[in-house]
């Protein structure tokens, strides 16, 4: 048992920066993002936000990646956190809005903690991106699916530094 043990953690860490450089290669961007640990911003210029702050209106795309339950309550706290930041979420699919997020999440994990890996793509009505928000939360291990082990607390987390970061970007 002990061999099965190590040999998935190697095969895990394995997968984990692939699993980075999977997320980069579908940007389409040339640029290389930051590497994945805590919440971290693209290092390179990014744009200005094109509308005022006071202005600006987000619409979070359906999330990629994460089971249906994991989705909506990560979509639950983000929406409670952006009231508390003062960002202005349209909720209805396919409503005009300043900007639009796409957001990618994966789940990787043993039986002594689960880690949730999140990206964030703030893209115009273009579809160009303007602002990439990457980060990553741990949470309890579990058993089979890494999913089960992310737990509210972490999403929770992801939700506050995602929306700070957001907020911070549109307040430059």
């Amino acid at each position: 048992m002990n061999a099965f043990h190590s040999t998935r953690k190697t095969v895990l860490r394995a997968a984990v920066p692939a699993l980075a450089l999977l997320l980069a290669a579908c940007a389409g961007d040339p640029t290389p993002p930051a590497y994945v640990s805590g919440s971290r911003s693209q290092p390179a210029a990014v744009p200005v936000p094109s509308v005022p702050a006071d202005q600006a209106t987000f619409a979070f795309e359906p999330f990629t990646g994460a089971p249906g339950n994991i989705a909506d309550a990560l979509s639950r706290q983000i929406g409670a956190e952006a009231r508390n930041q003062n960002l202005r979420l349209v909720r209805r699919v396919g409503a005009p809005a300043s900007y639009r997020i796409n957001g990618y999440l994966s789940a990787s994990g043993d039986q002594s903690q689960t880690t949730l890996f999140y990206v964030f793509d703030v893209v115009d009505a273009g579809g160009n991106r303007l602002h990439r928000i990457l980060g990553q939360e741990s949470a309890p291990g579990s058993s089979g699916d890494p999913w089960s082990g992310i737990d509210d607390d972490a999403l929770n987390r992801a939700a506050r530094r995602s929306v700070a970061e957001l907020a911070a970007w549109l307040r430059r």
